[in-house]
């Protein structure tokens, strides 16, 4: 992936604009999470729900830290340490977290990735995006950008594209405190 394309997906992420980018798993729809605007275009694209509630992912802790309530130096180690499979860990969310990153739940699922690309985004953006599949609800998640221009047409403010390998499914999603598996495994 050149520098100039990660530049133009960073730049569109700081403009407030919905972006698809390549994670471990699928293609992924990401922005600002702290753009309300964004969130909303984002939410109306993939015909989901507010209440929902949306994944983070950062290349670093401390893109994360903003978001999260979690001060047990074991748990925050156990959401360092790499899984056999890329999995998002669900959290207590900061009290400053906006409701339409957790939606009715009093928790946020983050993830630090480990694709090159997204973790690259997340660096050059200085900090944390939205990371939900790119596919609009009850449809399949894009693995190819051939997809992603089928379901969204011109409606993203850049594309980064990529091919998912088609094995590869989405991440676990487990509760960071207990290990409940919500997804995934």
């Amino acid at each position: 992936m050149s520098h100039w394309h990660l530049r133009q997906a960073v730049s569109a992420l700081h403009a407030g604009g919905i972006i698809a980018y390549p994670t471990e798993t699928v293609l992924g729809l990401g922005c600002d999470p702290l753009n309300d605007r964004a969130i909303k275009n984002l939410l109306t694209l993939k015909q989901r729900p507010l209440k929902k509630g949306l994944i983070l992912i950062g290349a670093q802790l401390e893109h994360l830290l903003p978001f999260i309530n979690i001060s047990d130096d074991k748990l925050l180690q156990k959401l360092l340490t790499p899984t056999p499979q890329p999995t998002t860990w669900v959290i207590p969310a900061h009290q400053q977290t906006p409701h339409w990153l957790t939606g009715q739940h009093d928790s946020i699922a983050v993830r630090i990735t480990s694709h090159p690309i997204a973790a690259e985004i997340c660096n050059r953006f200085n900090g944390a995006i939205v990371s939900t599949s790119a596919n609009p609800a009850g449809l399949p998640p894009a693995r190819s950008s051939l997809t992603i221009k089928r379901y969204f047409n011109e409606q993203l403010d850049y594309l980064l594209h990529a091919t998912i390998k088609p094995a590869n499914k989405p991440s676990e999603i487990r509760n960071l405190l207990n290990n409940k598996r919500f997804r995934g495994g």
